[in-house]
Order: C-alpha cells, then structure tokens, then sequence
C-alpha cells in the first residue's frame, strides 16, 4: 500500500480581474505529493505552472484582484482555508520556494548571510544561533568559504552560486516540501547539472518532496518519480516520469519531449513545438 499524500490538491483554480475582464490563469489542477517524492509540473512559459504552485501558499494577490478555488491539504489542513496568520506559518517553514532569476529575487542591498537569517528569524523560533544556521546552511548547499559569502552581497556572486543562496535560504527552516520554479533558468549546461545534483542530494539526505516546475522535459527524466504537463492551465497529462516520457498520449506532451536536444540524432534544424502539434 503506498503511503499517504503529504500534499493533496483537488480542482485548484487561479482567475484575475483587471478593468472588469476575468483571465482564467490555472482550472482544475489536481495532483498528490507524497514523502520524498519528486513531481515535475512541465509546459511552456504561461501554461499555469508558477501561479498554481504560487496559489498554494496563497502568495497571490488577494481579493478581489486573484481569485482561488479548491483545496490544497497539508497534514489534515485545507491551505487554502486557513486565515493569514496560519498560513504566515506554512510559508517558508513547511514550504519554502526557490524562485527562478535569483538575480532578482535576492535583495540587492543585504548581505547573503542576513538574507537568510531572516528567514531563519521569522519562521523558526527555536534556532539560538542564528549566525550558525546561515553557515551551516550555505555549507549544505556545497558553497565554499561560506563565511566569506555570507558576507557578500548577490552582485558578487555568480549565477551558479546566487542558486545555491537561494536554495540555502530556502532550506535553512528545514521544509518538508521544496518549490523549485525553474531553479536552473539562466545557467549554462555544467551549472545546470550541479543544480540539479544538489537538489536531488538534499532530497536523499532530507526525505523532503520537491515540486518541481520547469519547462524543460530534459531535467524531468532523471530527476522526477512523476510528471503533471500543462497546457493552457489546465493538465493535459499526469503519470509516472518514465511513462511519460516513453509512452506520451497527448500532442502538446510529445510536442515538448520531440524539442529535447538528442545526442547522435543529425538534424538540420530542432524540431519546434509548433510544427510537431501541427501532425495532431
């Protein structure tokens, strides 16, 4: 018998108005994340993915600019039911997000190091030491000297190691569950890999569950026990990373796994998106 969801989301839907009109953002999104599991949330940039894991923790815009239905259940509690104060807790301390340009979700004029004792400060009360939650955090993140890059500011840090702030700062409250949004946006193909290396080390090394929302098929197949693809904000596809990847059933998913660059394959040219929907 397989163990229960740590995270169960039934019919989660995300609607905003502006000028009178309504735009529909995400619609009946179901999925379940269970202990130390990995789900990857594929499709291409407006598809629904960012908002709907965004609306989980209600960091949205509230009423009545952003609209959420649904339920999100976390430990018997309906996320989506739970007043600003009980959610305040949730964020950060149960679920903790790396956001996908940490050039610009780093604060520019605070130091690494105050950037993620605050976050130890606000969501974990118990840590006395907070000068030592920050360096044993950066240490579990593989940075090296991690005294000195507490001390530094994010411009002077490279793309790679910015990441791996971002990722420290969102660990440092131990979470049992990880939102990484495009964690590997920007970085070239080595830095691509160590992120993604890391990420799937603190995984093993935690038993922590990771969402993962990217729109790269190409970091899912190695990384992910299950798949949800997006399309328009809704779910087109859901199964297990292999199945999917190697029996797709919908024309959008086989579009996007078709654009995956393949060693020993000659071409003249990458296939796109829209010319393999357009066999459908």
């Amino acid at each position: 018998m397989s163990a229960a969801p740590l995270l169960k989301v039934q019919d989660l839907g995300v609607t905003f108005r502006s000028s009178g009109k309504e735009t529909m953002a995400s619609a009946n999104v179901c999925f379940e994340l269970r202990q130390g599991e990995v789900l990857a949330v594929v499709g291409e940039s407006g598809s629904g993915k960012s908002v709907s894991a965004l609306a989980l923790t209600r960091l949205l815009p509230g009423e009545p600019t952003c609209t959420i239905t649904g339920q999100a259940w976390l430990d018997g509690r309906d996320l989506l039911a739970l007043d600003e104060t009980e959610i305040s807790k949730v964020r950060g301390k149960e679920i903790a997000y790396v956001f996908q340009d940490p050039g610009t979700s780093l604060n520019p004029v605070y130091t690494i190091g105050f950037q993620i004792g605050e976050a130890v400060r606000i969501h974990d009360h118990g840590v006395t030491d907070v000068e030592a939650a920050v360096i044993k955090a950066l240490e579990e993140v593989h940075i090296n000297d991690p005294h000195k890059v507490s001390n530094q500011y994010p411009h002077e840090l490279s793309g790679g190691m910015q990441q791996r702030a971002m990722i420290a700062m969102a660990l440092a409250c131990n979470p049992r569950i990880l939102i990484a949004d495009e964690p590997t946006t920007a970085l070239d193909v080595t830095i691509q890999k160590e992120i993604m290396d890391l990420l799937g080390r603190l995984r093993k090394d935690r038993g922590m569950s990771i969402l993962l929302i990217t729109h790269n098929f190409g970091i899912v197949a190695n990384f992910a026990d299950h798949v949800q693809v997006m399309r328009h904000g809704r779910v087109v596809e859901s199964g297990t990373a292999e199945h999917v990847m190697n029996h797709p059933t919908d024309p959008y998913t086989k579009g996007l796994i078709a654009c995956i660059p393949r060693l020993g394959q000659r071409r003249h040219r990458l296939t796109t998106l829209n010319e393999e929907l357009s066999k459908s």
